[in-house]
Formats: C-alpha cells, sequence, structure tokens
C-alpha cells in the first residue's frame, strides 16, 4: 500500500475516515461492513475494513469479500459497449431499431394499463439514449406510472427470474415508452439494453463478452455475474434498513441465488465483485483507459463518456423524472455510463471538474477524479442506496485529507 504522504494525503487525516465509519455506521449497528479503499496515481494510499461479512455466522470482512455490485455494473457494460463503438460496429447516434427491429413501432405512454393508448415519439431511440437514460424507459422499483407497474407484473428486472436478456428485449417491444427519447432523464433499464447489444454485437453471450473485454485483460479475477464455488466463504450477507437503524438480513450469503449463474444477464445490476477488482477498472478509467499494459479504451473516449450529453446541458435536477432529481445533483450531469460533475459549487461538496462516479443499490459507490488522479471505491451491503448520505460524507472526508493537489 502507498504511503499516503508521498501522494499527497493527511495520514492523520485520513484516520479519521475510519473513524467515522466505524462510530456513525459500523459499530453503530447501521451498516453491517464497510469496506474503502483509496488510491493517487494509480497506488492505494488509504484502505478501511470494518464489520462483518456474515454477521450472522460471526465471519469479518475481509479484503477480498465479494459483494453484489448492483448498478455499478453499469458503467462496466457502457465502457464494453463503447469499446464496439470504437470497433466501428456500432455508432452514438444509430437508431436503437437498427439494431433492434422489433423495437420500431415503440410508442409513448398517452393512457390505459394494457392495452395501451400511445403516440408517436418525437424522434428515434439512439444508442445514445441507452447510455445517458434519455431513452423513455424505465425501472418497475420507481413505482410512478402505468408503464413500471407493467416491468412489475411481468417482473421484468428479475435476474434470476424466468426469462433471459432476449425475452426481456421481446417483452420491452410490447410496453409504451414513458416519453419521447431525449426529453428526460429517467433511471431505467436501458443499461441491460447496452448489454443485449454488446451480446448481439459481439456474437457471444454477455458473461463471455465481459470476461474477454474487460475482466481479464484487467486481471478483474473475482468479478461475474454469479459467486463461484471458490468464492462462497468469501460472499457477504445483504441487508434491509428497517426503522430505527436496524439492520434485517436481505439476502443469506450461504443461501443466496447468487451463488448460481442467473437466467438473466443484467449490464445493469448484475455483477459480484471485489473491492480490489473495481478499483482496477476505476484506475483504468482514470488512466484514460489503460492499465498495465491493457487498451480497454482510447483516451478520448474516456473523455466523451465522461462529459455531460444531457440535452440541453442540464444538470440532472433539471431533467430527472425518477430518484436522482434531488437537490444533491446539482451541478451534476450525466455522460456514457456514470454521473458527472460539470459545476463543482453546486454540488456542495468538495470535487474537481469532470470528475465522474456511480452507485450500487446496495450502498457501495464509486468515484475517479482526473484532475487530481483519485479514485476511491466503497463497499458495503445494505439496502436502499439512498438510506444514508455516506458516499458524500466520505468525498468531503477524502478531499479534507488531500493538501496536495494538481488543479
Amino acid at each position: 500500500m502507498g504511503k499516503a504522504k508521498e501522494h499527497g494525503f493527511s495520514k492523520e487525516r485520513l484516520a479519521r475516515i475510519d473513524r467515522f465509519l466505524d462510530e456513525k455506521y459500523v459499530a453503530a449497528g447501521r451498516l453491517p461492513c464497510a469496506q474503502f479503499l483509496l488510491a493517487r496515481n494509480g497506488e492505494v494510499v488509504h484502505q478501511t475494513i470494518l464489520g462483518g461479512q456474515d454477521p450472522e455466522r460471526g465471519v469479518k470482512l475481509a479484503e477480498d469479500t465479494v459483494y453484489r455490485i448492483y448498478s455499478m455494473t453499469k458503467p462496466v457494460t457502457s465502457v464494453a459497449l463503447m469499446q464496439l463503438v470504437e470497433e466501428g460496429a456500432v455508432a452514438l447516434d444509430d437508431p436503437v431499431a437498427r439494431h433492434i427491429p422489433e423495437w420500431k413501432d415503440l410508442g409513448v405512454f398517452s393512457a390505459g394499463t394494457g392495452p395501451y393508448l400511445t403516440t408517436p415519439p418525437s424522434r428515434p431511440m439512439q444508442v445514445v439514449d441507452l447510455l445517458r437514460h434519455t431513452s423513455g424507459l424505465t425501472y418497475g422499483f420507481q413505482n410512478r406510472t402505468n408503464v413500471d407497474a407493467a416491468y412489475r407484473r411481468l417482473k421484468l428486472e428479475a435476474m434470476h427470474g424466468e426469462h433471459d436478456l432476449e425475452a426481456m428485449i421481446d417483452m420491452l417491444a410490447k410496453l409504451p415508452l414513458e416519453f419521447s427519447p431525449g426529453e428526460a432523464w429517467n433511471y431505467s433499464v436501458a443499461t441491460d439494453v447496452c448489454g443485449y447489444l454488446v451480446q448481439k454485437l459481439s456474437g457471444k453471450p454477455l458473461d463471455r463478452a465481459l470476461q474477454e473485454r474487460i475482466f481479464d485483460p484487467l486481471k478483474m479475477v473475482d468479478t461475474g455475474f454469479h459467486v463461484r464455488d471458490d468464492q462462497r466463504s468469501r460472499f457477504a450477507a445483504c441487508y434491509d434498513a428497517v426503522p430505527g437503524g436496524k439492520l434485517k438480513l436481505q439476502d443469506d450469503a450461504q443461501k443466496s441465488p447468487y451463488l448460481a449463474p442467473p437466467r438473466l444477464l443484467s449490464g445493469g445490476g448484475g455483477l459480484v465483485g471485489t473491492a480490489a477488482d473495481y478499483m482496477r477498472f476505476a484506475t483504468m478509467l482514470v488512466n484514460g483507459g489503460e492499465l498495465d499494459g491493457a487498451r480497454i479504451l482510447a483516451p478520448k473516449t474516456i473523455e466523451l463518456m465522461a462529459s455531460n450529453h444531457l440535452p440541453g446541458g442540464k444538470d440532472l435536477t433539471e431533467l430527472s423524472r425518477s430518484l436522482f432529481s434531488e437537490s444533491t445533483n446539482a451541478g451534476v450531469g450525466f455522460g456514457l455510463g456514470f454521473a458527472t460533475v460539470f459545476d463543482p459549487p453546486q454540488t456542495l461538496i468538495p470535487c474537481s471538474y469532470g470528475e465522474f462516479y456511480w452507485g450500487g443499490a446496495a450502498s457501495t459507490a464509486f468515484w475517479v477524479d482526473p484532475v487530481e488522479q483519485v479514485t476511491a471505491v466503497f463497499m458495503t451491503q445494505l439496502l436502499p442506496s439512498s438510506t444514508y448520505p455516506i458516499r458524500r460524507e466520505l468525498r468531503t472526508l477524502t478531499y479534507s485529507a488531500l493538501m496536495e493537489t494538481y488543479g
């Protein structure tokens, strides 16, 4: 592990992170565990490991614990799709119906619970809409509209259900969009559709495509769509937050459906992995697409992905119709696979212009700061991710320990 001072950090101030996580969250019983990995210039300068990997059985958290990373899968799938953009197999302005012909007549919801009244979209959905969540698709858990109710009824997002990725695409062909593509931002199954495009255009199942294109080159040895037999002893239990700051077991580590391959290979939320693996992915991103001689993407492609692609240059507070419209997203736009900061003062936390990040449903998170060459990965297993403001708190604590900046 690199020395904090050599990379511009105060060791004493970094120690605040450990105390904060323990006193406020782990020892207090609000989180089952916490692992925080911080690096600068590609070298780890600090790591926190607290709590239980499997509290039900008294197993402590370890450096190589395997977690459900849920939506931290999205940047991985987005990178794979951008590899295909670089290869000329697909373009960002391609109509999605060019690659999914059964979607050519998708309409926009007007009324009904099925059959639906629809109107034609103002323009066709493009591949870029999938990557930036302006497609008009949604998530069933949003509980906002008749459309997301149909997603729930069909169990559209069930990774361990009865249908596979092709069946998901077929079901979506029969459902209306919530809005015309490009009109708004809505968190959705769009990245699962990106995964389908990776699968179709590469000619390989999504799990194999990600393995060959990303995991093997980056030596991400513990990341995949299920927990292998040799990983079972390292798999973490997952918990639900309940009133009063208590925890309720949501998924037993030794009885989890993740112990077997899923029917639906979800490019939007299906991966499990370790903090060390995800740090290798994040380091590749901060390096402009390369790590240890493995070139994943070109620097200009990473730059494009980390730019704000929301129509009109708006931020999430202005364009979002879903879970991410709160004031904490002021100054934050969305790129091709993750959120990106384009107006740092508006965020009200220390950060850099062009910093990009995302998280997962079990309160996991990562961020990449290309200006300061800082990468960070936070892992725990608590649903939902909106329970605590820990992601913002960690960024504040981290930058309060950074004594030498490049900006």
